[in-house]
């Protein structure tokens, strides 16, 4: 599976994640490659599927550097590992406070729809509190299904 975005340079194999011991979402390993949320929905089926990546690193920007840069309208692509390319529109981005994350609309808010929900971290970053203490979170609706070429 890949995600390709092309209104801000975003091209990426994607990973599966799942879950850490302590119950949180995994997260890449590598700051240039997004993941999916393999225990959620697979993007174009009923749902919310969910692809995470890093803003940054200690080398420089990463994979979603310029995803807060998105606007409603812009594209992303879901290319399947069958080939079928799954096409969303972004809705809405925000901005929220780690400790307001809404985990139940990022993964589970749509089960009508397909949707895909892109998250990465944001705001200000602080080092003495963990990092980043915000979450920024694309909102996408599904607008097409291409089969494999």
């Amino acid at each position: 599976m890949s995600i390709t975005i092309p209104s801000v340079a975003v091209s990426s194999e994607l990973v599966r994640l799942g879950l850490e011991e302590d119950r949180t979402v995994e997260v890449p390993q590598d700051a240039d490659q997004a993941g999916w949320y393999e225990l959620g929905t697979s993007p174009g089926q009923l749902g919310s599927a969910v692809i995470l990546g890093h803003v940054d690193s200690t080398e420089g920007p990463a994979v979603f550097y310029r995803l807060r840069e998105l606007v409603p309208g812009s594209r992303v692509l879901v290319t399947l590992g069958d080939g079928t390319v799954e096409t969303f529109e972004v809705s809405r981005l925000e901005t929220i406070p780690n400790d307001e994350f809404p985990a139940e609309q990022v993964y589970a808010g749509t089960p009508d729809r397909p949707t895909l929900n892109i998250v990465t971290c944001g705001g200000d970053y602080d080092s003495s509190r963990g990092g980043y203490q915000s979450n920024v979170i694309v909102y996408t609706e599904h607008v097409s299904t291409d089969p494999p070429a």
